[in-house]
């Protein structure tokens, strides 16, 4: 399922649904911040007390899915050998309250459809705790499991189909199967969120603060037409943000990505600062807001299961929350598709199951979607700190580089969008 992104009509505020190649979904940022948020609201105590971390639990419970195959979950996240695996899947609805905002997405005549566009891999490493989230583009060309949809149908396997395909397939369960083979990760626990809520998201927490470079950003198709400088973006702003491909450098999928994980560092910077951790009630809003459109798995609908999740992750350090995205190349078949690197790939699986902190070695001003703040287009370096040259470190302390093929920066890295204005005028 394929459509040509056409412009928006004048006067309209649009969000664009695909770009030339693949990208992640901008309800990406939803997932990526729910381990955060469970974090501090379950385990702060500031205010938020008994009832609230019930009532949570409750709203999460209410709707579950079955992972296809899944055996019994220890009932300690630290019994699971090799780290804690989320897959969180991100589904392109029209939801009635936001429908207008897209477009021809929800005027068309797959607008009562859902595609998984955005499919992400949490892994919460062993001690010592770190973050990586793999983001898998939504134009791969992978091959899908036999899957059991929700009237029972089976799905026989494909050799080779769009990973975003998964969804009608099977739903979150086939999505997790797909990504447990491609990745030969054992995964137990899954979440899915539709997109519109990340304008939702943005508001509870009173924006994001992004930076736009090179002279600002145009883009007609998300309706954006920025000037540089600092920007605090909410509600759909942010989404705007989030889509924008054409308002960047050179308007490519590549650049829209790196320009999102700009905005997944800044937000995770703005859920650990003293204006969120120190507000109650913006924590219980951001919660709530995020837990009210989750659809988890049953094994993680578990309150004790999301408490210990919380509890592995809240107090990893930014430049342990790394950001990549899976490694292609382009499809011999389709220039408009991807295949999996499988030899990058490879390096980035085994130092997650070593249990090896990763350095991001792919210079990010390459795509034409950042560049380094206040440098004037020269990337920022990885912000994983090197070992200590007097000590001899032990193997799961060593940084393994990974290949310049695997896109991605830290939650520490500090950058800006990469605005098309400079050359256009």
């Amino acid at each position: 399922m394929t459509e040509t992104t056409k412009p928006a009509k004048r006067g309209r505020r649009t969000v664009a649904r695909h770009g030339e190649l693949s990208s992640p979904h901008p309800v990406s940022l939803i997932m990526k911040i729910v381990g955060i948020v469970m974090a501090v609201v379950l385990v702060s105590g500031a205010g938020v007390g008994l009832y609230a971390f019930y009532d949570l639990t409750a709203s999460v419970a209410a709707n579950v899915v079955e992972l296809e195959g899944q055996g019994p979950v220890p009932p300690d996240i630290g019994a699971i050998e090799g780290g804690v695996n989320v897959v969180l899947v991100g589904t392109d609805e029209c939801e009635p309250e936001y429908a207008h905002i897209f477009g021809d997405r929800c005027t068309g005549a797959d607008a009562e459809g859902q595609l998984n566009d955005v499919n992400m891999l949490l892994h919460i490493s062993d001690n010592p705790r770190r973050v990586t989230v793999v983001s898998f583009p939504r134009d791969l060309m992978v091959p899908i499991p036999e899957c059991t949809d929700e009237d029972g149908t089976v799905n026989s396997a494909t050799s080779k189909s769009q990973i975003n395909e998964a969804w009608s397939r099977g739903g979150l369960s086939c999505v997790t199967k797909t990504i447990s083979d491609l990745s030969g990760m054992n995964i137990p626990f899954a979440a899915k969120v539709s997109f519109g809520n990340v304008i939702n998201i943005t508001d509870a927490i009173g924006g994001v603060d992004v930076c736009i470079g090179n002279g600002g950003i145009r883009d007609r198709y998300t309706g954006i037409d920025w000037p540089a400088g600092p920007r605090t973006v909410k509600g759909l702003e942010a989404l705007q943000f989030l889509r924008t491909r054409h308002g960047l450098e050179n308007g490519s999928d590549l650049a829209r990505i790196s320009n999102q994980q700009q905005y997944m560092s800044s937000l995770a910077k703005k859920l650990v600062s003293d204006e969120v951790l120190s507000n109650p009630a913006t924590l219980y809003k951001l919660a709530t807001t995020a837990v009210d459109n989750i659809t988890p798995s049953s094994s993680l609908a578990n309150p004790t299961t999301m408490v210990q999740i919380a509890l592995a992750v809240k107090d990893v350090p930014l430049e342990e929350i790394v950001f990549v995205q899976y490694p292609v190349g382009e499809d011999p078949w389709d220039i408009n598709r991807v295949v999996p690197n499988e030899s990058a790939a490879d390096e980035l699986w085994a130092a997650l199951e070593a249990n090896q902190p990763i350095t991001v070695t792919n210079d990010p001003s390459t795509t034409g979607g950042v560049i380094s703040e206040g440098t004037g287009g020269e990337a920022s370096p990885s912000a994983t700190p090197a070992p200590d040259a007097s000590a001899t470190p032990s193997p799961s302390e060593t940084p393994v580089e990974l290949p310049d093929t695997i896109p991605g920066q830290s939650g520490a890295d500090k950058t800006c969008s990469a605005g098309n204005l400079r050359s256009n005028g």
